[in-house]
């Protein structure tokens, strides 16, 4: 991206800039609007956007908040630059096309006009058109980018291919294991340790595909993908899990499930030979698994720390598997943190993570460190880190869902 204001006059700059408070204040109701008539007006794209997180709210506010940031650096869109990457990814994960940005501009322009009425001007309406259409051509020639480099891998594909579930390996309570490989037999790409697939499941009874994207929690190389999905159940006013539940349940050795290739920014370092740092919560650890064994695979010699954080050993998945890789390989070490223990239960701290523990744990602060896991989690995990004084360039984190900012 040369240059961000390609195609905007400084009169139409000045104008996105000028509804910048207007978004803060109005964002996430404009956002909420823009879904529900982009599903009026389209319903069929009901295939790819996640319904779950559209009755949670999460998907308006994480739109809203990227619409906020785009019209606060409209005149220099390289500062949004990493989010445009993050976004990109799970575009291209999802399958999204150049030919979907148009109704997407559309509707958004649509809710801008319905929640402003009045204040939403001519001249409004018509510089939000300018500058989406600048936008949207950085996300189509990114994601364009992105489709080539995945075509181009060896055995690498465009849209959605068939796996057999090999074997589905129960882990915990609630997580369960599935080992994915080609239907068809042919080759299929490596992937980087954090990143994930899509899940397109095709549920028999739901009116529209659904689809999901998890962790693969494996190394690369294994001969397979596995991802290790935890079954939502229902809470309070949110009903269960659609597709854990359907992949838990209904899914069995012998399965064919569609997916998308590997995608997603949030990596491991693997030129890095510092200590290594991987902290996760709940089912946040199938990222942090991945990372582990690929550290364990190809730098050997590498020192590392894994933390994780359960309820208790009922949903804590893989810690028989962690247990035998600490006692194969001297340079790992591992703790367990359980909030609610139950009898029996071995773990190294009750309660939660804390300063003055982790200190203790974590020889320095000049690692490399990633975690994964429930938003709680996460921001308690990064004021922590911001305590010990890491820098802002070791810390690195995945949230599963629409983004949201964590360090504050």
């Amino acid at each position: 991206m040369a240059t961000s204001t390609v195609g905007l006059d400084q009169n139409t700059i000045d104008i996105i800039k000028s509804t910048v408070p207007v978004l803060e204040k109005h964002g996430t109701d404009i956002t909420k609007r823009f879904y529900q008539m982009m599903f009026e007006n389209y319903p069929e794209l009901k295939n790819i956007f996640n319904q779950t997180n559209q009755r949670k709210g999460d998907q308006p506010k994480a739109l809203a908040n990227t619409v906020y940031a785009a019209a606060k650096y409209i005149d220099k869109l390289e500062t949004i630059l990493p989010v445009v990457k993050q976004i990109a990814q799970k575009h291209r994960s999802l399958n999204i096309k150049p030919e979907h940005y148009p109704i997407v501009g559309e509707n958004l322009l649509l809710a801008i006009k319905d929640v402003l009425g009045d204040a939403a001007t001519e001249e409004i309406i018509t510089a939000w058109e300018k500058a989406y259409g600048v936008i949207a051509d950085v996300f189509i020639s990114i994601e364009k980018d992105m489709y080539q480099e995945v075509k181009k891998a060896p055995g690498g594909w465009v849209d959605f291919r068939n796996f057999k579930v090999m074997k589905k390996v129960v882990e915990s309570d609630v997580i369960t294991s599935f080992y994915l490989e080609p239907a068809d037999g042919n080759p299929f790409p490596l992937f980087k340790a954090g990143q994930y697939i899509t899940v397109k499941a095709e549920i028999e009874g739901q009116p529209y595909d659904q689809l999901r994207q998890y962790s693969l929690s494996c190394a690369p190389g294994e001969g397979y993908y596995r991802i290790s999905v935890k079954r939502e159940e229902a809470i309070s006013d949110y009903p269960e899990g659609v597709v854990s539940n359907f992949l838990h349940k209904h899914v069995e050795e012998g399965s064919i499930i569609p997916i998308s290739a590997p995608g997603g920014d949030f990596v491991l370092d693997q030129e890095d030979t510092r200590p290594l740092v991987l902290l996760s919560g709940g089912v946040g650890l199938t990222p942090m698994m991945s990372m582990l064994e690929t550290t364990i695979k190809e730098n050997p010699n590498r020192e590392v720390i894994f933390i994780h954080a359960a309820q208790s050993s009922h949903v804590h998945a893989m810690k028989d598997h962690v247990k035998e890789l600490v006692e194969a390989y001297p340079q790992v070490k591992s703790y367990t943190i359980y909030d609610r223990p139950v009898e029996g239960d071995e773990y190294d701290k009750e309660g939660y993570i804390e300063l003055d523990w982790l200190r203790s744990v974590v020889p320095e602060s000049d690692a490399a460190f990633y975690f994964c896991g429930p938003k709680g989690f996460m921001r308690a995990t990064y004021q922590l880190l911001k305590q010990l004084e890491v820098s802002d360039s070791d810390i690195h984190y995945e949230i599963f869902g629409p983004s949201e900012d964590i360090t504050n």
